[in-house]
């Protein structure tokens, strides 16, 4: 893991966390979706889920409906903050 304080750290670091326990939540099915682009800045990532777009977007649903959207497009661009900001300093 990077060693910097980044924009999106604490959904990443969780998300890397609990993807190793292979527990779907919001977190690793951000880092799902990122699986490649983590990779390739230096993450150790685990396996991803399937799909992780469409799970992530189901999970938002359960909890309130209204919202998902909304919220879905907000972590979705902190991920991105992350993804640019760590890309800026891999090794």
């Amino acid at each position: 893991m990077v060693d910097h304080a980044l924009p999106g750290e604490d959904l990443v670091a969780k998300g890397l966390a609990d993807l190793v326990q292979r527990s779907e939540t919001v977190e690793s099915l951000l880092v799902s979706i990122a699986a490649a682009r983590l990779a390739a800045s230096g993450h150790d990532v685990a396996e991803p889920f399937a799909d992780p777009e469409l799970r992530l977007y189901a999970l938002l649903a359960r909890d309130d409906p209204d919202a998902a959207h909304g919220r879905y497009n907000a972590l979705v661009r902190r991920l991105v903050s992350y993804e640019r900001a760590a890309e800026c300093v891999a090794p």
